[in-house]
């Protein structure tokens, strides 16, 4: 979830949570400092009753007057004062600082008079209030709405409305049967419940128009009467009216559409609020403002808060274009730059950005202050930006070099400045053209990213912003201040401006990025400038140092912040890796900037590093034992490590040696298989680790005695460990590590002079084998500039040349090995393209690699379960070569053909229909002379026509030589059917995947894409384009912090302090990111998780329902995430007793799964094992069958038919043959189960014991009933039949399946149990405080969040 940034910190955070108590109370003190208790104010509004509120003293004033315009009864007002005992509050004051102000105080609403500012805010809210229920911004994508679809499924019974029901006869009322789309093996993927119809959204009209009057502004005798501004209106009731806005409020005047005439109509009615004016002229106003208002306050607050970013959807209906004179305005400011509503003034986002930086961050507060004050600017910059960037393109901003041609403009629009990823003035020739242009604004992304998380006092960065528009990548940068009226050549102090044929350097920057080289492993080194002399750089080259006329220090261009792949970069005369060589690298790439990714930096780096400690302690044990020769080996070393350096080692780990800052190594390290037997032996009990067992000590050295490695593809990055306790339990079994880490400590501490040369040298071999830069202690770092043409280096840099060569082959002999092994056991599910790439990502590897990926899936002997992701990588493939065509083939379209060309598109991508041909449909609006137009205008148009002539089998020719060229792979498809008959591709989960990649929204409808007589699309369907965004992430670091101790608390046992410290993570996040963002969305998820496993029923239901709205809200409709949300909502629910709701969520579930990946998807089974357990609760046991069977085959295709899961499944789908009492078929399912169970577990293991009692029971019954049916044969209708028992399975037995397959698992435990856990916990801990456990929750305890019920 949190990428690397965390990752560095989350060592730190650790150490400080558990290594000595006074950190934490040191925290706690922090925390409650926040929270001061709140305390209830009474709210007196004129004409309402005066009413209490809560608020706590760390609010601004402003925040209660933001209620108020929420509340239903006092929304209507936005001009106003609050007052306290006559004296008016200051809306910036925090309540704390108010003299007098307590609990109990009485405040007063009075209004005040209108400015024409206020006037604009007035219609402003009230056009908002008016629209609150209307979806059209969600679907149009403006002001962070996006869309939600839970509340359609829950009908409001979740929380206290769902008390209403009645529970006794609530399993009749169940219509259980899904849609017919929904069950298992269905082929039918409709597009059209993705949006189902919210009956909220039916419009209530209370207006027929609200809009801007034709005589505004006012003239000046007017002006001089306090007419502010003229508003036109149109009741329901067809009544024209004109208003005016004066300094007292509003009131009717005389004009009309053609004579102007402000007199005040008679009667007039003066009202401070508009709402109440209209409330007078109209009735249908008054009933529909008031039901609409209802309607709002009942919705989730979840629904309506806006995101911080904004979310677009690929999908929406037709909507109606309504009238709306705000939305006409913003379009207009927004035209001249101006924005904020606030004309003339625009905001100086880089003193904005740096400022917020500059903040103290002494301690919590100032933390969370200084970090929400990052966020909020940065998601504003990220808006802006991206509006901007859309204006840029669209051609409604003038460029600042109108006279060059198109692609080399540049353009400045609200203090931002716009370029284009075009390959201007042959600046990145060298280096790929256009192709480089291209990669080079999202690599100097990457470098903002990674400095701003390094966060150095006194270094700055521009605020940056990548935006894909239209074909078109628009980079959107802060200015730098006085960078407009100097010459680049004067102001770079710092790096070269011509990839380093001149090279500057400068000692303040030098001081500066030192700080960050370690963090980021930048190795400072000297580059050769024209006059060869030799320069000092802690960058690339690139890298800009330029002194903004604020005084601050600026780096720009770090598009080179990371090392290059010598993977894609062929450089003569050099050789790779043999592993890399093996796989046909290097090879040719597009460009020359491909560079490593910072995730894979930290791997190997890491790896490296449990490679230096094995290295000393092999070298100390040769050492000892050649000292020692008496003695037999392990004893000593058992004695000594034992007793002196238990503690030590641990210190040790937690405060990494000098070359590594924070970053958990040896928590996280590569563990070979034989480290994997370590981990494993130290879980199992304390007297085990006394001795390391002979055969380890003979494995240990095998692979790694001269320092070149060879890793085996069974490495992986965090070693299977879930805790970073096991990483480094682990270690210390590693005879005479213990004694390594301590000298590597001492030698860090002290330069070595006390240390004996014999150690001494055992550092200097250990770092010399594994490539350090130092020679005393463990310290790899990276030399940006290798390998860039034009740079020359005074020193020998074969080291330098040959770490990277071994980060390339790392890559793809370790991290791509590793990514797939994780599929295969299931630690990673990707579900889609987007969760696909993160998965990627996350261990270092770019999506460059697919093919190779892909091909390595493919020569796999487990190649049958790793099915999905082989589709899921030809499908991402597929769909990124078809956006890089596309990009080019949008560029040469022009606006008014956009919807045609970009169906046409679609069509030669998606459609059967074997000649598409891009034609401009005749429209009957379309007039005999515009069509005439039209006509003239092809032939003379020159190249704009260009994209019609694109036919299905050059796109697909296209695609195949793309994907053959950027991916190394060959698909071999001629069509879309042959992709989807080759590959089993979904053509839906193709549509989903480029709309989201191009950023195409399309009509939500039954598209017939196999129709071999007609096109799919039409321009019709096409009904928007929306931006493709990056932008940075700014974290709440403390909120973060907090997060991971809570999970390891849960992780350890202690749910109730987990559960305390993820309660106050997300009080934290709630502070830093406001209430909609990602991270809160897991932390409600883990919350609402522990609240269940605790036994809180409602309030687990409460948060899941939260995680699920934000997930909704945040990431979309129909994110794999949220599709895992609804799941777990559906959980809650059942054990709400909501089972018509959960079933409709897991229905839900099922189709957003089927529509984003198809069934065949090893998630697919827990669903369906769900939906079948639920469908056996309420007794419809054929519909029953039909999923639990389903599930049984994936859970055989994906985990092997010998696997734990598989025997489950058996046993789910014997019990439904039970209560259908179908014997044969219960018996033949359980003994299955049961031979599972027997071969894997063994006969004494529960499990066992448990299937075989089953069986025992089914044959009894078995032969009850043959016993019946003879009797019933032999003496016909008057036998005596023995009642057989047919039971419902119980709400309790079902449930409990539920938690077994949900891998919740509620392990009785014994007391004796529970103090030797305890022992183990305080031995791995250290902890002080021991009885936490039984107090908190006698004998039960949750494991991991994601335990597998697997083998």
């Amino acid at each position: 979830m949190n990428g690397v940034a965390g990752h560095d910190q989350a060592e730190e955070a650790d150490s400080k949570q558990d290594g000595s108590a006074d950190a934490e109370d040191a925290n706690e003190q922090e925390v409650i400092v926040i929270q001061d208790t709140g305390f209830t104010v009474k709210i007196q509004a004129p004409g309402t009753e005066p009413f209490d509120l809560q608020v706590s003293p760390q609010e601004m004033v402003q925040e209660i007057h933001q209620v108020l315009m929420d509340r239903e009864d006092t929304c209507h007002r936005t001009c106003f004062s609050l007052q306290l005992d006559g004296n008016v509050l200051d809306n910036f004051a925090e309540l704390k600082s108010i003299e007098g102000l307590q609990e109990g105080s009485l405040l007063k609403v009075v209004e005040e008079p209108y400015t024409v500012r206020e006037a604009r805010i007035h219609v402003r809210h009230i056009r908002d209030l008016l629209k609150s229920l209307d979806p059209s911004d969600a679907y149009n994508g403006v002001d962070c709405n996006s869309l939600s679809f839970l509340s359609v499924f829950t009908d409001g019974d979740l929380g206290d409305t769902g008390k209403r029901k009645k529970k006794g006869n609530e399993l009749e009322q169940i219509d259980c049967t899904p849609p017919e789309h929904i069950l298992p093996g269905s082929k039918e993927r409709p597009l059209v419940p993705l949006q189902p119809q919210n009956k909220d959204w039916k419009p209530m009209q209370c207006l027929k128009v609200l809009t801007m009057s034709g005589w505004n502004p006012p003239p000046g005798n007017r002006k001089m009467h306090g007419d502010l501004m003229y508003l036109y209106i149109v009741t329901v009731e067809d009544r024209h009216v004109s208003i005016t806005a004066s300094t007292r409020g509003f009131y009717l005047n005389q004009s009309t559409t053609y004579t102007f005439n402000p007199k005040p109509a008679n009667p007039s009615f003066l009202s401070h609020s508009l709402v109440e004016l209209l409330s007078q002229i109209s009735a249908a106003f008054k009933k529909n403002f008031t039901t609409l208002q209802k309607k709002r306050v009942q919705r989730h607050p979840f629904e309506r808060i806006a995101t911080p970013f904004q979310v677009y959807s690929w999908t929406a209906p037709q909507i109606d274009h309504a009238m709306d004179c705000v939305r006409a305005e913003d379009a207009y400011t927004s035209r001249l730059g101006y924005e904020e509503h606030i004309p003339g003034q625009t905001r100086d986002w880089n003193e904005e950005l740096q400022t917020t930086r500059e903040l103290s961050r002494k301690n919590l507060p100032e933390r969370l202050l200084r970090e929400r004050a990052i966020f909020k600017v940065h998601s504003d910059f990220a808006g802006a930006a991206t509006r901007g960037s859309m204006a840029v393109i669209d051609g409604n901003v003038m460029a600042i070099n109108p006279g060059e041609e198109t692609r080399m403009q540049m353009f400045i629009w609200n203090n931002i400045f716009f370029s284009l990823g075009f390959d201007v003035r042959d600046h990145y020739r060298e280096l790929g053209g256009d192709a480089a242009a291209h990669v080079a604004p999202t690599n100097d992304l990457n470098g903002v990213r990674a400095y701003s998380a390094v966060d150095v006092e006194g270094l700055y960065t521009l605020g940056t912003v990548v935006v894909d528009y239209r074909g078109y990548r628009v980079t959107a940068q802060s200015i730098i201040p006085g960078i407009l009226e100097r010459e680049q050549e004067q102001s770079v102090i710092y790096g070269s401006i011509d990839f380093g044929k001149t090279v500057v350097s400068h000692p303040k920057y030098l001081e500066l990025l030192e700080k960050t080289s370690r963090p980021l492993k930048v190795q400072r080194h000297a580059v050769l400038n024209e006059k060869d002399t030799a320069v000092e750089l802690c960058s690339s080259v690139e890298c800009k140092g330029i002194i903004g006329n604020d005084g601050r220090h600026y780096i720009l261009d770090l598009l080179r912040t990371f090392p290059p792949d010598l993977n894609f970069l062929p450089v003569e005369g050099e050789e790779l890796a043999p592993e890399s060589q093996k796989l046909g690298f290097p090879r040719q790439h597009r460009h020359r900037l491909a560079c490593l990714r910072q995730e894979l930096i930290e791997a190997f780096v890491e790896h490296r590093y449990l490679l230096f400690m094995k290295m000393a302690a092999l070298q100390l044990m040769q050492q000892k034992a050649s000292k020692d020769k008496t003695a037999a080996l392990h004893d000593t070393n058992t004695a000594d490590a034992e007793s002196e350096s238990k503690p030590q080692a641990l210190e040790a780990s937690e405060q990494v040696p000098d070359g590594m800052p924070t970053s958990p190594t040896s928590s996280e390290s590569t563990l070979t298989p034989d480290d994997l037997e370590a981990t494993t032996m130290s879980e199992k009990s304390v007297p085990e680790n006394q001795e390391a067992p002979a055969d380890l000590k003979s494995e240990v050295p095998t692979a790694n005695t001269n320092g070149t490695h060879e890793p085996s593809a069974a490495e992986r990055q965090n070693g299977g460990c879930d805790s970073p306790l096991e990483g480094k339990e682990a270690d210390e079994n590693i005879p005479g590590l213990a004694q390594a880490k301590e000298l590597a400590e001492s030698l860090a501490a002290e330069d070595g002079s006390g240390i004996d040369p014999k150690s001494r040298e055992v550092v200097l071999n250990a770092c010399k084998a594994v490539g350090s830069i130092s020679n005393t202690s463990f310290d790899i770092r990276f030399n940006p500039d290798i390998f860039s043409p034009g740079v020359r280096f005074p020193d020998d840099i074969q080291k330098q040349k040959q770490l990277l060569k071994d980060a390339a082959a790392f890559l793809v002999s370790c991290q791509i090995p590793s990514f797939v092994k994780d599929c295969l056991d299931h630690s990673s599910l990707p579900m889609d393209g987007a969760t696909m790439t993160e998965a990627l990502h996350q261990r270092g590897i770019n999506v460059r690699y697919l093919g190779n990926v892909l091909e390595f899936v493919d020569n796999m002997p487990a190649k049958a379960q790793l099915e999905h992701i082989y589709r899921i990588g030809i499908g991402e493939l597929i769909t990124r070569c078809a956006k890089h065509i596309f990009k080019t083939y949008l560029q040469g379209v022009e606006l008014s053909a956009l919807s045609a060309a970009v169906s046409h598109f679609l069509n030669c991508l998606l459609s059967s229909f074997p000649d598409a041909v891009a034609h401009l449909p005749v429209d009957e609006l379309v007039s005999r002379r515009k069509n005439r137009k039209r006509r003239n205008r092809v032939p003379g148009g020159g190249d704009n026509t260009a994209w019609a002539s694109l036919t299905p089998s050059e796109l697909w020719k296209n695609i195949n030589s793309e994907a053959q060229s950027y991916y190394h792979f060959s698909l071999q498809c001629e069509s879309v059917d042959q992709a989807v008959e080759k590959y089993g591709l979904q053509k839906i989960t193709l549509l989903r995947e480029i709309s989201i990649k191009t950023g195409v929204q399309i009509l939500i409808k039954e598209y017939n894409f196999d129709s071999r007589h007609k096109p799919a699309f039409t321009e019709e369907d096409i009904l928007n384009i929306f931006p493709v965004v990056k932008h940075v992430n700014p974290k709440a670091s403390d909120a973060f912090h907090f997060f991971q101790s809570g999970q390891a608390k849960v992780q350890q046992g202690f749910l109730k302090e987990g559960c305390e410290l993820i309660n106050e993570a997300l009080n934290l996040f709630n502070n830093v990111y406001g209430a909609m963002h990602v991270e809160i969305c897991a932390c409600l998820r883990l919350l609402a998780r522990l609240n269940y496993i605790m036994g809180d029923h409602p309030e687990a239901l409460s948060n899941q329902q939260k995680a699920v709205l934000m997930s909704e809200r945040v990431l979309g409709i129909e994110h794999p995430n949220t599709i895992q949300e609804y799941m777990h909502l559906a959980l809650y629910c059942f054990a709400n007793g909501h089972l018509s709701t959960a079933l409709k969520l897991l229905y839900r579930a099922r189709y957003l799964l089927l529509v984003v990946c198809g069934e065949d998807h090893p998630e697919m089974a827990l669903l369906d094992s769900n939906i079948g357990l639920v469908l056996h609760g309420v007794m419809e046991y054929d519909l029953s069958l039909r999923f639990l069977e389903n599930a049984l085959a994936i859970n055989s295709k994906y985990h092997g038919p010998r696997s734990l899961k598989v025997a489950l499944s058996h046993h789910l789908v014997a019990r439904v043959y039970e209560s259908k009492a179908e014997f044969r078929s219960a018996l033949h399912h359980e003994k299955e189960g049961y031979t599972i169970y027997k071969n894997q577990v063994g006969e004494a293991h529960e499990k066992t014991k448990e299937s075989s009692e089953y069986l025992k029971y089914l044959t009894q019954q078995a032969v009850a009933l043959q016993r019946t049916m003879n009797e019933i044969y032999k003496n016909g209708s008057n036998a005596s039949i023995m009642p057989l028992k047919f039971t419902a399975p119980s709400m309790a037995s079902v449930l409990e399946q539920l938690n077994i397959i949900n891998g919740i698992i509620f392990i009785p435990l014994s007391q004796k149990d529970l103090e030797n856990l305890k022992a183990e916990v305080q031995r791995r801990q250290l902890m002080q405080n021991t009885g936490k456990l039984e107090e908190q929750q006698a004998g039960q305890l949750e494991l991991d969040d994601n335990l597998p019920v697997d083998d």
